[in-house]
């Protein structure tokens, strides 16, 4: 195990952290897309409530969890149980949680590498090599290889330099000109013709559509994905939290950043299709389905940015730039963790450990590259749509169920004294212990 274990050092590079864990390609991409698909307003309407009554009380537990015994993932659910059963068990839901974070990391990488890509294409078109910019923009399996281990590649430099000097240090930087980039781009895209009918889309839900099952668990599962819940990320964050944070208030904070991002996202992606379709992109099907709805992002924009000419190129830098700085934030807390679990449940040192666990992500990547159609999907829906709220279920249930209330109580205590007299501590404990297992089984079967 490590000799010194390394932590945040600051609340504010925590928050920073841990909202860039968050916010990520699942917020600026998936959140848009999925309103977009799903009515507009009323998904957004639903995961705004999940947000409240899920994935905030989740949040709060893996938090909790890895606080507690500031120790990896493994070792932390480990931690919870008094007897040798229910230290195999932790163990285990440690282990089934970094499996399925990699697997994640795997699809995300892939992703990711094609934000790069889009965001060098207008260069290199600026510049007149339109071949190189053609290569960067067509799906292929040389792109999609090998702009994925350039992705990969700087997520393990950033993790490869610690938790202060790479991840906080990094996640101070690119968080607020992520806000900024993300303001500057909404405020333009609204002034330009269309844009108010997909705003209106947008902010005003059609109840009819509200009570939709499938957008209902559409919208479970985007609030765990945008928020990282459930497969250990945020837990390894938690244990390098120091004693005095308030966790309750902190996760607010947390959840408030990511919520904000998803929000903004869609006040530019939306009103950005339908800028689109002025110009004569076509965005949905004769049906009233969204057209390439899990391309939309390299399909549909990049159509709008290509009729603006020399503003379009810079436009689509800047959006794509914006798109690589929330994938890289989400990438590095996702590599942290298995990385995190590796060096202190061996004797391997950082150095080493971050080479090992990318190179393992890399080689599933590229088993997913080269078999795209049937693997992609699969993976996607795996680990998104099932593992994460059901491992998200799970930590809750092993929190409340496993651990003593004492040591929770204690825990939760530290960093807010007055826990005990609040209506959070009245309410959270028995809600996490009882109504949100019971609301994600009646979803999932719903």
């Amino acid at each position: 195990m490590s000799a010194v274990r390394q932590g945040f050092s600051s609340r504010i590079g925590f928050i920073f952290a841990a909202a860039g864990s968050a916010v990520g390609v699942g917020n600026i991409w998936g959140f848009p897309t999925q309103a977009a698909q799903n009515g507009g307003g009323a998904f957004l309407l639903v995961y705004l409530i999940m947000v409240v009554i899920l994935a905030y009380p989740m949040l709060v537990a893996e938090l909790t969890i890895g606080r507690l015994t500031k120790r990896n993932p493994v070792a932390s659910l480990r931690a919870l149980g008094d007897t040798a059963q229910w230290q195999k068990i932790g163990s285990l839901v440690g282990v089934l949680g970094i499996l399925a974070l990699s697997l994640i990391l795997s699809f995300y990488a892939i992703i990711s590498g094609w934000l790069v890509s889009f965001m060098a294409a207008p260069f290199f078109s600026l510049l007149g090599f339109e071949r190189a910019a053609s290569w960067l923009t067509e799906f292929s399996t040389s792109r999609n290889l090998i702009m994925m281990l350039i992705f990969l590649l700087l997520t393990i430099k950033v993790v490869g330099s610690g938790v202060t000097e790479g991840i906080e240090r990094w996640s101070r930087r690119l968080m607020p000109l992520l806000f900024l980039l993300l303001l500057l781009m909404t405020a333009y895209i609204l002034t330009l013709p269309g844009a108010m009918v997909g705003l209106e889309m947008y902010l005003v839900p059609d109840f009819s559509q509200v009570m939709n099952p499938d957008l209902i668990v559409s919208a479970m599962g985007q609030a765990f994905f945008s928020l990282s819940i459930g497969v250990c990320a945020l837990m390894v964050y938690g244990s390098y939290l120091n004693s005095e944070e308030n966790l309750p208030k902190t996760a607010a904070i947390v959840a408030g950043l990511d919520t904000s991002v998803a929000f903004l996202a869609g006040l530019l992606i939306l009103p950005a299709m339908f800028v689109a379709q002025n110009n004569g992109v076509e965005i949905y099907t004769a049906e009233g389905s969204l057209k390439s709805s899990d391309t939309l992002v390299f399909t549909v924009l990049p159509s709008m940015f290509d009729g603006m000419g020399v503003a379009g190129s810079v436009l689509a830098i800047g959006f794509f730039a914006l798109m690589v700085i929330a994938a890289l934030t989400s990438a590095i807390s996702m590599l942290e963790a298995p990385v995190n679990t590796l060096t202190e449940e061996t004797t391997l040192p950082r150095n080493r450990a971050v080479w090992v666990v990318g190179g393992a992500v890399a080689t599933v990547s590229a088993v997913i590259v080269f078999n795209f159609n049937s693997l992609f999907g699969l993976v996607v829906t795996l680990t998104t749509v099932y593992a994460q709220p059901l491992l998200a279920l799970v930590f809750g249930l092993m929190l409340t169920w496993v651990l003593r209330r004492d040591r929770l109580l204690k825990e939760m205590q530290e960093g807010n004294p007055e826990l005990m007299e609040g209506v959070f501590w009245k309410i959270w404990p028995w809600y996490v212990k009882f109504v949100c297992p019971l609301m994600m089984l009646l979803v999932f079967f719903y």
